[in-house]
């Protein structure tokens, strides 16, 4: 295995924008849930007239769809990922909306007849039901509780509160609170694996919603002994957490 400060260094100087996770091929891995989100996704989109992706990230998963909707809709809060997906997803037709985290969606009431998300940041179920016209469809993957939480911990200590949010039973309530109908709700524990402390650093930087204060100088020693704990093991395990919900208005 190359040196720590090598390793560091690559990860710090690649690129984080988007939702492409393609940098840690071979050196970090991740179990995928059971139902296969990306299939469920591309059978769907071609059944609506209208639908609007939230939270998309750089549109990478949109991307991947052989057939969309004639009206395509995204969201994204961050300029630079709203920038890739117009790059990615302009060229098919998809509109692109900047959509400040926590901000009302800027559509009509009963508009889409499918909105999906993969990962959506925090689900404002009002909204969603707004839009969704009658008999419309929400389906999403979202992350589940204490996700990825054996990593996490190690940079900011024990986090008991965290860890009971995003429970599914929760997220189900609040879905229904909002006057949708929960069709469908799973979840899955799933394997982590990673092999060098880049991989690790290039995550943190790249969700910097999990260590929020993360930064290679202040967290250095924590990330020798990590590094020494991957080199002794061969590998570092932690878990994912992860929620299929899908809700009719």
């Amino acid at each position: 295995m190359r040196a720590f400060q090598e390793l560091i260094d690559e990860a710090v100087a690649a690129d984080v924008t988007g939702w492409d996770f393609g940098w840690l091929d071979g050196r970090a891995f991740e179990e995928r849930p059971p139902w296969g989100y990306a299939g469920l996704l591309a059978r769907r989109l071609p059944t609506a007239q209208t639908a609007l992706d939230l939270d998309t990230g750089g549109g990478e998963v949109l991307a991947g769809m052989p057939h969309l909707p004639p009206r395509m809709v995204v969201t994204e809060g961050w300029p630079p990922n709203a920038a890739r997906a117009r790059e990615l997803l302009g060229p098919r037709g998809v509109e692109v909306a900047e959509v400040p985290q926590g901000s009302p969606l800027p559509f009509g009431d009963a508009t889409f007849d499918l909105v999906t998300s993969r990962h959506p940041v925090d689900p404002a179920w009002d909204e969603i039901a707004r839009v969704l016209a009658p008999g419309g469809a929400y389906l999403a993957q979202h992350v589940g509780p204490a996700s990825a939480f054996e990593l996490i911990e190690l940079f900011t200590g024990p986090l008991p509160r965290e860890r009971l949010a995003r429970d599914p039973s929760t997220e189900a309530a609040a879905a229904r609170a909002a006057g949708l109908q929960v069709t469908d709700l799973r979840t899955a524990r799933l394997k982590m694996t990673f092999t060098d402390i880049g991989a690790v650093v290039w995550l943190l930087r790249r969700c910097v919603w999990w260590v929020p204060d993360f930064s290679v100088d202040r967290h250095r020693p924590r990330l020798r002994e990590l590094d020494a704990r991957i080199r002794a093991d061969g590998q570092f395990v932690a878990h994912s957490s992860r929620t299929l919900i899908e809700a009719r208005r």
